[in-house]
């Protein structure tokens, strides 16, 4: 696969990672409930990752749930030196597969033992708080008091670190009066860049952010001018996203997922595409209100 240290590396939790890491929730079955169709396939993308030269892994107990940190155990334990494992907690999933808040001390509780066991590990290095207060995107709402419960677990020795997701500028503010938040995980890609005061004021104090749907999500991104650039480029319209990410800002850390070692390759590739400045340019004056993703 490609050389991603060509991407560079960053701070994260007290590691420095390299900027192209790996997503596991597409290891999860359909709709991120269940199994995975294929296991086998499952466990050789996250050693196929590993391999590469990733360290940095996104995942959940909620994934499945408990779907992707069990494969991610039964792939890598134990963990090589260096593997940066960052989860996520304050959801949990309906027996109909829906995503609820779960923001009590004792649900942030019973999640930190839950990735604790099925990853394998006796301290969580990165653990972000999902924010869900609205439906879908950031809203605003104190979170406080489960920042507090998350800020206790860390004292205990059972959290490492801290992050945010699914968060707004004043909730960042808000968590860094109760602990040291060391990332920020939002929506933002090519097409959804409603984070960039954001990410700029991040970038200032040296904070990762970490944009999940780099690549648009469920539904990919699509651009008459991002696919102009790939072609003009000989790369895929997907690597280009990635590579424009990459140049948007040091700080930003990617999570591209994958359940397809392939797909994967193609992600990782991304590190040595390098985007001359006319197409960052017409990259940077994509009509971001058109976009679907």
């Amino acid at each position: 696969m490609s050389d991603i240290g060509g991407a560079g590396s960053f701070a994260l939790g007290g590691h420095s990672v390299r900027r192209l890491g790996y997503g596991a929730m597409q290891l999860a079955g359909p709709g991120v409930f269940g199994p995975p169709r294929d296991r086998d396939g499952a466990l050789a993308v996250l050693r196929a990752a590993v391999a590469a030269g990733v360290n940095h892994i996104d995942t959940s107990d909620f994934y499945g749930p408990h779907v992707t940190n069990q494969l991610i155990r039964e792939a890598l334990h134990p963990y090589p030196d260096g593997l940066v494992i960052v989860t996520k907690i304050g959801a949990r999933r309906g027996e109909d597969a829906s995503w609820n808040p779960a923001f009590s001390a004792e649900e942030l509780t019973r999640a930190v033992h839950d990735n604790l066991r099925n990853l394998g590990l006796d301290a969580l290095d990165v653990v972000n708080f999902r924010c869900m207060f609205g439906h879908g995107g950031p809203a605003e709402g104190s979170i406080e008091a489960p920042l507090t419960a998350l800020a206790e677990l860390q004292r205990q020795g059972l959290v490492r670190h801290i992050g945010l997701s699914n968060v707004t500028a004043t909730q960042v503010e808000e968590g860094r009066r109760i602990a040291p938040i060391v990332c920020v995980q939002n929506l933002y890609n090519l097409a959804h860049r409603a984070d960039d005061t954001l990410l700029d004021a991040l970038q200032a104090t040296g904070t990762a952010y970490v944009p999940f749907f780099p690549l648009g999500g469920f539904t990919p991104l699509q651009s008459a001018a991002l696919t102009e650039v790939a072609g003009q480029l000989g790369a895929t319209p997907m690597q280009v996203a990635l590579a424009w990410l990459l140049r948007r800002a040091p700080n930003i850390l990617l999570i591209p997922g994958t359940s397809s070692v392939g797909h994967l390759a193609e992600n990782l590739a991304a590190a040595e595409l390098e985007l001359p400045q006319d197409a960052m340019t017409a990259l940077d004056g994509i009509d971001t209100g058109t976009i679907p993703a």
